[in-house]
């Protein structure tokens, strides 16, 4: 039931962030919720069970794909003119943040740090199946041919094409000087 509510609780998180991505007209703010969506795939993957996908998720698209496009963003000219204000008044939701990402961190630490008696039951109820090969099948799939190395290829130029054209529209215009 808990896994029900949560499910349902993510998927509106992730289904809300997605809507405010697609309407929002500053890139940067979309950008930042471009990130929650992701985030709450991630969390979407970690009800179902499927942490693999999870950990891939957040390390390549929260931390590449998102950085990488928030990077594109923040060096483009009109973005580096504009004047602000060095502060802004999101600092007690900045602490907030902070304290919520601490707390989540050191409950998923000491939970996997502290000794654990019965490992072994909890090794003994995963099906052998499971256990037998399926990183090594993942792996292979990886980089053979037939599979996703194709896909990735495709997604590495994309991120590249990205970053050349992130530098060409920051790069300062030399004026004809006649």
């Amino acid at each position: 039931m808990v896994e029900q509510v949560l499910f349902v609780l993510l998927a509106i998180i992730t289904l809300g962030s997605a809507l405010v991505v697609v309407t929002n007209r500053n890139l940067f703010h979309a950008a930042l919720a471009l990130m929650v969506t992701f985030a709450g795939v991630a969390g979407v993957y970690i009800t179902l069970d499927a942490g693999f996908l999870a950990m891939a998720q957040l390390l390549v698209y929260i931390g590449a794909i998102s950085i990488l496009i928030i990077f594109a963003i923040m060096m483009t000219r009109r973005l580096m003119q504009a004047v602000e204000a060095p502060f802004n008044s999101q600092r007690w939701l900045g602490l907030f943040g902070a304290v919520v990402t601490f707390a989540i961190l050191a409950v998923v630490l000491g939970r996997y740090w502290s000794p654990q008696p019965n490992v072994n039951n909890l090794v003994a109820s995963i099906d052998p199946e499971i256990l037998n090969g399926s990183v090594a099948r993942l792996g292979a799939s990886f980089v053979n041919p037939d599979a996703y190395v194709l896909p990735f290829e495709v997604a590495s130029i994309l991120l590249l094409a990205a970053l050349v054209g992130a530098i060409v529209v920051a790069w300062p215009k030399v004026e004809d000087q006649s």
